[in-house]
């Protein structure tokens, strides 16, 4: 497997993000090696709340959220997915797939880190990885947050409005991750923070996580991720384990999600759930703040 490596200057000037990123090398499920990044804050021996970004996004979107969660007494780690931020990028879209995604997550938070009782919180792809892997390890994760995401199995339509995107993000003469990001807020962002999100993208070679990740979502009901996605939903409606719905109020992708979790999951039955309001898609950029103090008073009931 062939892959791109983005230089460190490109993560000189990162606003409000001076965490130093840590790195492990993973299988890349093809006898090569891969090196996945993540950065982490927090006292060593507390339980572990695992960050999970998304599509097309990298940890810098949970700048606002790790030090709530820090001052709270947890242990952060917010990985990169292999394909974006400070990870290896893996440079032919066909290197991705759903089943590659969910394996290179749990190499590094299981083997690598060796990660128990973790609290996942998970907004976009980060969801769609996280809740298969609490799904298929059940006795690591003592707690769970879905943000704006999904488990689709296609076997309900996606949204017009995300059918755009992925004919935009995948026919895109240059990938303009940092516009894509942008369109996704509703707050304005300045131009550094545009620039953070550019950041691990120094030409359209390193794009293919970026352009792969729409056209694995299952949208079919045959679809190669499909059935594993069904038999997750499986154990998570019969799972005890928490779950906080945390879904803001305006997202146009996700948004239908929300009841659907809070009405299958058994986990997230008898729990108050917040809306973050102000907020779109990328509510952590939107309203990170009001997402990890949400997730604070969760964790302080449990």
């Amino acid at each position: 497997m062939q892959t791109l490596r983005t230089p460190d200057e490109r993560f000189a000037q990162l606003p409000e993000f001076p965490y130093a990123p840590m790195y492990c090398d993973i299988d890349d499920g093809e006898g090569g090696r891969l090196r996945v990044a993540w950065v982490e804050d927090g006292p060593a021996h507390a339980e572990p709340v695992l960050l999970l970004h998304g599509e097309p996004s990298w940890s810098f979107l949970y700048r606002k959220m790790i030090p709530i969660l820090v001052a709270a007494g947890h242990r952060v780690i917010c990985p990169d997915l292999v394909g974006f931020g400070r990870s290896d990028k893996p440079t032919r879209i066909e290197d991705h797939t759903y089943a590659r995604h969910v394996e290179w997550m749990r190499s590094l938070v299981f083997d690598a880190l060796d990660l128990r009782k973790v609290t996942l919180v998970g907004q976009d792809w980060g969801g769609l990885i996280g809740l298969r892997l609490a799904a298929e390890h059940p006795d690591r994760f003592a707690n769970i947050v879905v943000a704006n995401t999904g488990l689709p199995t296609g076997d309900i339509p996606m949204p017009d409005i995300w059918w755009q995107f992925r004919n935009a993000i995948q026919k895109a003469p240059k990938v303009d991750v940092g516009r894509f990001v942008a369109s996704g807020c509703r707050r304005p962002l300045s131009d550094g923070v545009i620039a953070a999100y550019d950041a691990p993208f120094p030409d359209d070679s390193y794009c293919a996580g970026p352009r792969a990740m729409p056209g694995l979502v299952p949208t079919s009901p045959d679809d190669p991720a499909a059935e594993a996605n069904r038999a997750a939903w499986k154990v998570l409606r019969a799972s005890k384990t928490p779950m906080l719905v945390a879904f803001s109020d305006g997202d146009p992708i996700t948004g239908g999600m929300a009841p659907i979790f809070k009405k299958e999951m058994r986990g997230a039955h008898g729990i108050e759930h917040p809306v973050i309001s102000g907020a779109g898609h990328f509510l952590q950029e939107d309203a990170g703040e009001d997402l990890a103090s949400a997730v604070v008073e969760f964790l302080r009931d449990r």
